[in-house]
């Protein structure tokens, strides 16, 4: 193990207390694969919020990285507080190789992500409209989409009259999706199913 040239890490873990960072990386596998050349990783760590104090944000978590020469990495934190107060990291090299992106929220740092088939969005602020555009844009390859919102959108009554001053950009769906809204609030019902708002060019199921 120790003398592996290539390693791609995908995991999804839940931590006691502090994310998984660049430091925890170099710490508990790059000081232990000193043949390790080529690393890629795709890490999802989430955990309760009891305690602690000072966490870390998106930047704190970046800087960790700094060490990391000639690699991209992106970086993105959020915390929530129901059902109970938790937080979650995300971290991944980039361009990324992963099929699947869960728990996206409105801090998504965009991107392109065109081996992406799977994804879920879950925050406690609402998604407007320009944000699914961003997300139709990032996965233009994406045949599953789940949503996790209960809030409704702040901008719900105002699309009419952006479309009338065409203002209003319409995000658009080259494959086929399966979609997921069961556990949203209904305005995300008419995001979908709103020609105005949404274009998909094969059919969608639900």
């Amino acid at each position: 193990m120790s003398n592996l040239a290539k390693l791609d890490l995908n995991i999804s873990v839940n931590v006691e207390e502090t994310f998984i960072d660049g430091n925890s990386l170099k710490e508990n596998i790059l000081n232990h694969m000193l043949q390790l050349n080529e690393f890629t990783f795709d890490i999802y760590s989430s955990m309760s919020i009891k305690n602690q104090m000072n966490l870390p944000s998106t930047e704190d978590i970046q800087q960790t990285f700094n060490l990391f020469q000639n690699t991209k990495i992106i970086s993105c934190v959020d915390y929530f507080q129901e059902p109970y107060k938790y937080g979650q990291c995300h971290i991944n090299t980039y361009p990324s190789l992963t099929n699947y992106y869960e728990y996206i929220s409105n801090n998504f740092p965009g991107g392109l992500y065109p081996y992406v088939r799977v994804v879920s969005l879950y925050d406690e602020q609402p998604f407007e409209h320009d944000f699914f555009i961003r997300i139709a844009q990032s996965f233009p390859f994406m045949e599953k989409l789940s949503i996790f919102n209960r809030y409704v959108q702040n901008q719900k009554d105002s699309y009419k009259l952006m479309n009338a001053k065409s203002n209003l950009s319409i995000a658009k769906y080259n494959y086929h999706v399966e979609l997921h809204i069961d556990r949203s609030h209904d305005c995300y019902i008419e995001e979908f199913l709103c020609d105005m708002k949404t274009y998909f060019q094969n059919n969608i199921t639900l």
